[in-house]
């Protein structure tokens, strides 16, 4: 039997150290810690899927937190029904004492680890769609302040004016406003509409 450890985060410059020192207690091999800095989303992982290569029937493999493991509620049930039931490895939840799968092998310790898998990757799962929606309500709220977001829009070239005078009486074709502009067409006009709401207000 080997022993194996997952450690996830959900961004690359979020911390697993927390994770890993909880790993390092157990005594678990570096060589056998495999850490993911991605969103939970899913399962498509490296670090994971390399994990997945290594897990044989009577190993152990020690997560976190179930949320490490995954934030989808029917992927982590999945994923554990995988693990467990056709790789026959062993699970150990180290912040949750009751999901760890060496204990209580019989009917009724099956059925209450069960029970709080399953409330445990639902309140995962809530508590990301709870994120995604504040985060949205906080993207609508700047917005409706005048925050803008994405890559600030393209200034005009100091000569702008006279570019768009000299394309105005037909001695630059469009194509050659373009390329002194650098703007794409949609930019271009979008700019000289700009410009010219600013001409009639001087």
């Amino acid at each position: 039997m080997s022993t194996y450890s997952y450690v996830r985060v959900s961004a690359a410059d979020q911390n697993e150290d927390r994770q890993m020192l909880s790993m390092i207690r157990l005594k678990i091999p570096q060589e056998q810690i495999f850490v993911d800095k991605q969103s939970g989303k899913d399962f498509e992982r490296p670090a994971y899927k390399a994990l997945l290569k290594r897990l044989k029937p009577g190993d152990l493999l020690y997560i976190s937190s179930i949320d490490r493991l995954g934030r989808n509620y029917d992927e982590i049930q999945n994923q554990w029904r995988i693990l467990t039931k056709e790789r026959g490895v062993d699970i150990a939840v180290i912040d949750m004492p009751l999901l760890d799968t060496r204990l209580n092998k019989d009917l009724m310790g099956t059925f209450i680890a069960d029970l709080v898998l399953q409330i445990l990757s639902f309140v995962s799962a809530h508590e990301r769609d709870s994120i995604k929606k504040r985060q949205a309500e906080g993207i609508a709220a700047a917005r409706i302040r005048g925050v803008r977001f994405g890559r600030p829009p393209k200034k005009p070239p100091e000569n702008f004016a006279d570019i768009v005078r000299r394309w105005e009486r037909g001695r630059l074709s469009i194509s050659e406003a373009l390329e002194l502009t650098g703007f794409k067409k949609s930019t271009f006009y979008n700019r000289l509409r700009e410009h010219r709401v600013a001409a009639r207000r001087k």
